[in-house]
């Protein structure tokens, strides 16, 4: 299965799951930390991350962007787009 790049200029029109992708604890703790990471690479370094996703529908998308604010809720990316934590299942460096 291949896994499109958008724009995360497109991530508003989109819906995200519903559900937690990640089914095990130890991986969501891992998922938190590098949302952490990629938090201080992108408000220091302007770094770019790649965060792999999941809609509603069940499709995979990534979108490789700047990440400006992340809670256990939601990440703000730059752009002023959002995506739920819930919905991602990975990050990339």
């Amino acid at each position: 299965m291949s896994i499109h790049l958008v724009p995360k200029e497109t991530l508003g029109q989109k819906t995200f799951t519903g559900h937690e992708v990640l089914a095990d604890l130890q991986a969501r703790s891992l998922r938190y930390a590098k949302l952490q990471r990629a938090l201080i690479l992108g408000n220091a370094y302007h770094h770019k991350v790649r965060i792999v996703y999941q809609l509603q529908n069940g499709d995979v998308e990534q979108v490789e962007t700047t990440v400006w604010e992340a809670d256990d809720y939601y990440i703000s990316l730059k752009g002023g787009q959002v995506i739920p934590v819930k919905s991602i299942s990975s990050v990339e460096f």
